[in-house]
């Protein structure tokens, strides 16, 4: 009897492992289809090759909502989409491998980053919202550090012009996005505790 009760145990775990693998899978598919569709809420800037996107709200909600793995792999994958020629980075760039060298590729390459730290952080605590505003917070600046290192590298910028164009521009849009990402982390994270 408890041979046979073993056995069956036994052969479900493949089964449970295969399931859970399709559901990661599809997680991260569906997390890079929102990146994309965030990114392509863009608008041009005239004074820099940088635009306006929804791109770092979905970076930091992504973070605050999956575990470190799955918000590391969505990235990933998101800019291998891109890379391979599909359509989800911003329409206002170069598309494909050159929007990976291009002005913006900093802020792009922080997302693998950005996500699974936010979400080391916000995992480390109490999930209120004052923490979730700090730690997507802390993940908006590493997006604006990078972006801007990136750019300052490729056009050789001195400081306070690069500051003009690659950070202080987006600032009161990236406050509105961490508001916006913590409120709706935080909302979650209610109610998952509630037994939902």
């Amino acid at each position: 009897m408890n041979r046979s009760a073993g056995v069956v145990a036994i052969s479900h775990e493949p089964q449970g492992a295969v399931i859970s693998l399709l559901r990661g899978a599809g997680i991260v598919v569906a997390g890079s289809a929102v990146v994309a569709v965030c990114a392509h809420v863009s608008i041009p800037l005239w004074f820099t090759p940088v635009p306006v996107t929804l791109q770092p709200f979905a970076v930091v909600l992504l973070g605050l909502l999956l575990g470190p793995q799955l918000a590391f792999a969505t990235m990933i994958t998101y800019l291998a989409e891109g890379a391979a020629g599909l359509p989800v980075f911003t329409p206002h760039g170069l598309g494909g491998m050159l929007q990976l060298l291009g002005p913006t590729a900093g802020y792009l390459l922080s997302y693998p980053v950005v996500a699974p730290l936010v979400s080391v952080l916000w995992r480390r605590g109490a999930r209120s919202f004052s923490r979730g505003l700090i730690v997507a917070g802390a993940g908006s600046l590493v997006t604006l550090t990078m972006g801007a290192a990136w750019l300052g590298l490729l056009k050789q910028m001195p400081p306070m012009t690069l500051l003009n164009v690659a950070v202080l521009p987006f600032l009161p849009g990236d406050v509105l996005k961490v508001v916006a990402a913590a409120g709706i982390a935080t909302a979650a994270a209610r109610w998952r505790r509630s037994g939902h």
